[in-house]
């Protein structure tokens, strides 16, 4: 199986139907960060600090990668607040909503259809920050995602990364939705293609539904550091009911923000 074609084409499918992840922004939300007032989220609930970014709340002169976040969301907020953005993500459909709603306010983004784990559109220190929402989930390694996002950074630039706890793929869901009990079933790490029963995953290719992952906090956060990005900042965030009853036991979700440290080949 070809890995990222599928999951660009279970993406695609879930953006046509509509998410909450795939529901462009209401203009006026576009509107207001032309004035400075906007936020964005890597995580469901928790808007991401302004001390995060290099530059808030107008954005002139900074360069954005939005890293696997179409849908007609932060895209065209950045750009509202003055980035330079560029979208990268693997479905078509998702960026096509972030150049809809940038046109229709006026707003230039340029948008790439590619791999996350491969950037090499990009060239090398082209950027001030990436921002990252929850996607990692999608791929299978980390690794190569942390290098790319070190490379194409500017030294000194930030990334700003949602993650999914990777608890949330121990447990039965069918059996947790049903009765509000947390029943482990898997080992982690966890993946659909090896912890599933040969029925399950059939199913689940049928329907073509996304392909997902787990990754441990070493593999997230450790796996920065080891690309040479320090970690600088760090918060947890829930969920909701609706989506799943584990939110009652544990937060869901985390996000990190990192800095591309300087090497001596850097400063060469």
């Amino acid at each position: 199986m070809n890995l990222y074609e599928y999951n660009r084409n279970a993406w695609n499918l879930q953006s046509m139907e509509g998410c909450r992840w795939s529901t462009p922004f209401p203009d006026e939300e576009i509107e207001r960060a032309r004035s400075g007032e906007w936020s964005v989220r890597l995580t469901p609930n928790r808007a991401v600090p302004a001390s995060w970014f290099p530059a808030h709340p107008r954005l002139e002169g900074i360069r954005v990668l939005a890293l696997a976040c179409g849908g007609g969301q932060q895209v065209p907020v950045f750009a509202a607040a003055g980035a330079e953005v560029t979208s990268f993500d693997a479905s078509d459909v998702q960026l096509e909503k972030d150049l809809e709603v940038c046109e229709r306010h006026g707003l230039r983004v340029e948008a790439v259809q590619g791999d996350m784990a491969d950037l090499s559109a990009l060239a090398s220190g082209s950027f001030d920050l990436v921002f990252n929402p929850v996607s990692n989930v999608f791929a299978e390694r980390l690794e190569p995602i942390w290098r790319e996002c070190h490379r194409v950074l500017e030294p000194g630039g930030r990334l700003l990364c949602g993650f999914m706890n990777p608890c949330f793929f121990l447990f039965d869901h069918g059996v947790l939705e049903e009765t509000g009990e947390p029943r482990v079933v898997h080992r982690l790490p966890y993946s659909d293609l090896d912890s599933m029963n040969e029925e399950m995953l059939s199913q689940q290719l049928e329907a073509q539904l996304s392909i997902e992952f787990s990754h441990s906090w070493e593999t997230q956060i450790g796996g920065q550091c080891d690309a040479g990005l320090a970690i600088t900042g760090f918060y947890e965030d829930g969920w909701d009911e609706e989506s799943t009853r584990l939110q009652q036991w544990m937060p869901m979700f985390a996000a990190s923000c990192s800095v591309r440290w300087r090497t001596d080949a850097d400063e060469a």
